[in-house]
């Protein structure tokens, strides 16, 4: 099965479980890795033209261990992309996405998974976008001294004073705000401060299954308002009801089975109160252990696209969701991030989270 749609990818791991299970190394990718969902002769099945490689630091490190840990992630997808020239190529821009594909590579581009790792500074957040980062999730499972997270306790009521801030240099700088992992809250602060059109890297549809990192319709329809892109997640729990109550009770027995239709349900409910303009995908490969039959890894998304085309989607739609919604909204703050490495964005903002300091242990 072939797909005539290249994809853009909004979210995959394997920056962090090449950091667990090989040490960082990028050697041997081009010849399969099984024990990854993720590898280029895979990645060429999928008929992948770009991916967002997410640059995820898990919260057991904190404070100065998260921005390090961010730097290397980072790291190794610039290892990744010299290591295989032929195939993958850095890509910071919708231009240079597109112009990398039509050059047979796939464009590698990099987002960040949680607000906690630029350390309460929005220097480090500059920072970052230098070196190529083009999105930032708010959080991830944690809620974070300035937003809630989906998966934690709220105590901000969404975002804090410093978190609108966080949304405001984002849109000067052009990264884009990444809402996947935030409470709803969270999500309807973001949306009322950006200036830009947002994502959504890696959820599902509420309305379709009841699991809190999943994006409600009335977000759904402001996202889609915006000009945003909802990019949906591959995690079965995210996708089925049954699974997610199985899960959530412990994992007994058999598990509810989830499949490609599954994943085709939330894209036509994302369609259906977002508009078609406003459906992406981010399969969060190599971040979850489990994903839905028929999309064991990265070589899965035709049978996708197939099972899409035969619900009626035009090519023109299957094009959108594949790549074009998602280069449209990166375009859409391509000039805020060419202005600010110019040097011609404007004032930054220099605020920062400073931690407590005990002075007589300084002195």
């Amino acid at each position: 099965m072939t797909n005539r749609f290249p994809v853009i990818d909004g979210h995959n791991d394997l920056a962090w479980a090449c950091r667990i299970d090989r040490a960082y190394s990028t050697d041997g990718l081009d010849q399969g890795a099984p024990k990854l969902h993720t590898d280029l002769p895979r990645l060429a099945a999928g008929n992948v033209g770009g991916q967002f490689w997410s640059v995820w630091v898990d919260p057991v490190l904190e404070g100065a261990e998260q921005v390090v840990a961010t730097l290397e992630q980072i790291d190794f997808v610039y290892r990744l992309v010299d290591t295989y020239p032929d195939q993958l190529r850095l890509s910071r821009t919708s231009a240079e996405a597109k112009t990398a594909m039509a050059d047979g590579k796939i464009a590698s581009l990099i987002g960040i998974e949680g607000g906690a790792q630029v350390g309460g500074s929005l220097a480090a957040l500059r920072q970052f976008a230098r070196l190529g980062a083009r999105y930032m999730t708010l959080t991830w499972s944690r809620t974070i001294d300035w937003a809630d997270s989906a998966t934690d306790e709220a105590v901000h009521g969404g975002l804090t004073e410093f978190g609108r801030d966080v949304v405001r240099e984002m849109n000067r700088i052009g990264v884009l705000v990444d809402l996947a992992h935030v409470s709803p809250d969270t999500m309807r602060h973001a949306l009322e401060v950006s200036s830009r059109p947002v994502i959504v890297s890696h959820s599902g549809a509420s309305a379709i299954c009841d699991h809190q990192r999943n994006v409600p319709d009335d977000v759904l329809a402001s996202i889609g308002e915006g000009g945003g892109v909802v990019m949906v997640a591959f995690v079965p729990s995210f996708l089925n009801e049954a699974r997610r109550l199985w899960v959530e009770a412990g994992e007994h027995g058999e598990a509810p089975p989830v499949g490609i239709s599954d994943v085709a349900d939330h894209i036509d409910h994302i369609r259906k109160i977002a508009g078609v303009h406003a459906v992406g995908i981010g399969a969060d490969y190599d971040g979850t252990d489990a994903m839905p039959a028929g999309l064991d890894d990265v070589s899965g998304y035709p049978a996708l696209f197939a099972e899409l085309e035969r619900r009626g989607w035009t090519e023109t739609e299957l094009r959108g969701l594949a790549h074009g919604n998602v280069l449209r909204v990166l375009e859409a703050s391509d000039d805020d991030y060419r202005a600010f490495l110019s040097g011609a964005a404007g004032e930054a903002n220099a605020e920062v989270i400073v931690p407590a300091v005990d002075t007589e242990q300084r002195n």
